[in-house]
């Protein structure tokens, strides 16, 4: 069998999506308080729906303490489990405490909420306390190992809560200051819309929960505490170019894909899911003009009108994105969703009534694109297998070596997409009559090598394949609706009979 290495290319990319997506599981799991953070300030401030003083006291210490504990505990597991997340959150209060925490950094006027500091300082000191322990792990006689564990905990925590106050609290201050005068500038300039450029071709790249949640809520929302409101919640979040892409594949597309687009609008414009139209937009790379095109029609939208939301609106659900919109903002926001979604509808319009008839057609790419590649694959005879371009097979993936019982989708953060993959196959399942088989659906970063089948979308599947080499994988393109599905449920007959 031939296989081919993965090219320079391919392992900057794996690279790129690993570290953006453990800037952004650190924020991802922790979303839902700051929604709770948006939802009370909200409602309780002085200029809230329901002015109330006692319930408003919630606002900051949820904003300087809370979030960015949770973020820190959150990076610290990542690294070293629950120890892990302990140390991590002692040594975020060493940043804490080092920008808002002392008359004199308050008097400085130094009040940000260290969302940076903590995505930085937690795994740093989780790495470092793991490190440490090393030197004494085996070594510790029996029935002393909680009394040392515990006091190592402690001091080394307490260590670095000091080290980050005097030596961590200035390099943080400096690169939270840059970034924010790089924001400000842009929008100071009227160039933030130029943002698009980078923002949506990454999100198509399954880099959008690394961008948005890595990069955009942590400066959103120290921006939001100062303003009540952010449009960098926005940029990412938007759910117009999503929207004006599948309508365009809904009137002009063809095949398959004008017939799963419709389907997909729901599942996109409500449900905020987005990673649903990324591969409709890979089936036709002159497709990233549009949704950028859309995308930087809506970020001008709401800078003309100086609107933006309260917190993340996480899914990016048109729902969500309305229940966050700042009091009076609601007319700029709503016209950036559909001025957004307009031009990619436009664009997007042109580029497949131009192009050759049947290019977009999700199928046809796909193959054009393996075959531009060369690529070779691990072909399973019945589940239609294909191996990512650009990586070699995967050990057993045959349909005879491993009775399938246990069926993982992992999508990059494990909540959205994959959540709904796992759904559509359970039913599918169910409606065959076949018992005994487990689907769930998890973050690919949580993958343990124990599953028989992972299900990914194929932009992803190189990432699993590292994280579970022994299962079977399977690519596919939509996890609303992909044929591969069915090629499964027949394995799963298949081996019931047996």
């Amino acid at each position: 069998m031939t296989t081919t290495s993965p090219s320079a290319a391919s392992r900057a990319k794996l690279r790129v999506q690993r570290f953006g997506t453990f800037l952004s599981n650190m924020i991802l799991p922790n979303i839902a308080a700051f929604i709770a953070w948006g939802l009370i300030t909200a409602l309780f401030i002085p200029d809230g729906y329901f002015p109330n003083a006692d319930l408003a006291g919630f606002v900051s210490p949820i904003l300087y303490f809370l979030l960015p504990l949770l973020i820190a505990n959150t990076g610290g597991r990542m690294i070293y489990d629950v120890r892990g997340g302990v140390v991590a959150s002692i040594a975020t209060m060493g940043i804490i405490m080092g920008t808002i925490g002392t008359p004199l950094m308050s008097e400085a006027g130094v009040s940000s909420p260290q969302f940076l500091g903590a995505m930085i300082t937690g795994p740093l000191a989780a790495y470092l306390f793991k490190q440490i322990e090393r030197l004494w792990y085996g070594k510790i006689r029996a029935g002393f190992e909680m009394l040392v564990n515990n006091f190592s905990a402690g001091i080394i925590g307490g260590l670095f809560a000091i080290g980050a106050f005097y030596l961590l609290t200035p390099v943080i201050k400096g690169i939270t200051f840059v970034l924010g005068a790089g924001v400000e500038g842009l929008v100071n300039a009227h160039l933030l819309p130029l943002a698009s450029i980078i923002i949506e071709p990454a999100k198509v790249l399954f880099l959008n929960n690394a961008i948005n949640h890595g990069i955009l809520t942590p400066l959103a929302t120290d921006q939001a505490s100062e303003t009540g409101k952010s449009i960098l919640f926005l940029l990412e979040a938007n759910p117009g170019p999503g929207l004006g892409l599948l309508l365009a594949f809904t009137f002009f597309g063809v095949g398959a894909a004008r017939s799963t687009a419709p389907g997909a609008i729901i599942i996109q414009f409500f449900g905020g899911i987005h990673e649903i139209y990324f591969p409709y937009v890979l089936s036709r790379p002159m497709l990233f003009l549009a949704v950028i095109a859309g995308g930087a029609s809506g970020v001008a939208t709401n800078v003309a009108f100086g609107t933006g939301l309260r917190a993340p609106a996480s899914p990016g659900s048109i729902i969500a994105i309305i229940a966050q919109t700042a009091n009076g903002d609601w007319f700029g926001v709503i016209l950036s969703v559909v001025i957004s979604a307009a031009v990619t509808l436009f664009v997007g319009a042109i580029i497949l009534r131009t192009g050759k008839r049947g290019t977009g057609d999700l199928d046809d790419a796909i193959a054009k694109t393996e075959a531009n590649k060369g690529k070779k694959s691990d072909v399973l005879s019945s589940l239609g297998n294909e191996a990512a371009a650009g990586t070699a097979p995967v050990a057993g993936n045959t349909t005879t070596a491993t009775r399938v019982q246990s069926i993982v989708f992992a999508c990059d953060a494990g909540m959205g997409s994959s959540a709904m993959g796992a759904t559509v196959m359970r039913n599918k399942i169910k409606k065959a009559g076949i018992e005994g088989v487990t689907v769930v659906n998890e973050a690919i970063s949580n993958l343990t090598g124990n599953a028989d089948l992972v299900i990914t979308q194929r932009e992803l599947t190189p990432r699993a394949q590292q994280k579970s080499p022994n299962s079977q994988h399977v690519s596919v393109d939509n996890f609303m609706n992909s044929p591969r599905y069915d090629e499964v449920v027949e394995q799963l007959k298949a081996q019931e009979s047996k």
